[in-house]
């Protein structure tokens, strides 16, 4: 897996395996949620250097998907490399919107708009955004966060 951030975009290579497909070898329209889900993992972890595992095991967050809007472009086969693109549309005050992609070459597979909240596992609750997580987000949106990775 490839995954770099070139100004306030993350991108992540990733493999279309069989798991996600269905008998006609194309993924299988709920599998690429768990794709996203996972692009927030490594967005988290590489870009944010926010430890995703320790936020939701350690800090008792998550961040649950409560609204999706997803066009589905053209199918993703079996074998495929395809490039996943997260940006930051907006960063409320217990939600952020992310827009994500799937391209492969020019040729867009996936579009979408997630909302992602904030939830407390103790209180199972939305709760407002901790405030080093909201700079992250906002360093991110605009451009400012330097990893010795990064694409220029």
């Amino acid at each position: 897996m490839v995954t770099q951030t070139k100004k306030d975009v993350f991108y992540s290579d990733t493999l279309v395996r069989f798991s996600h497909c269905d008998p006609a070898g194309i993924i299988f329209y709920p599998h690429y949620f768990v794709i996203f889900n996972g692009l927030v993992e490594d967005w988290f972890n590489h870009a944010l250097e926010i430890n995703y595992a320790d936020f939701i095991t350690t800090r008792r967050m998550g961040l649950p998907m409560v609204n999706i809007q997803c066009d589905f472009v053209a199918p993703s086969k079996i074998g495929e490399v395809i490039t996943l693109t997260l940006k930051v549309k907006r960063i409320g005050n217990s939600s952020l919107t992310l827009t994500v992609q799937a391209h492969l070459n020019d040729q867009m597979r996936v579009r979408a708009q997630l909302t992602l909240c904030v939830f407390s596992f103790e209180t199972r609750r939305a709760i407002t955004i901790p405030d080093d997580l909201r700079q992250r987000l906002t360093d991110f949106q605009q451009g400012n966060l330097d990893h010795p990775w990064r694409q220029a």
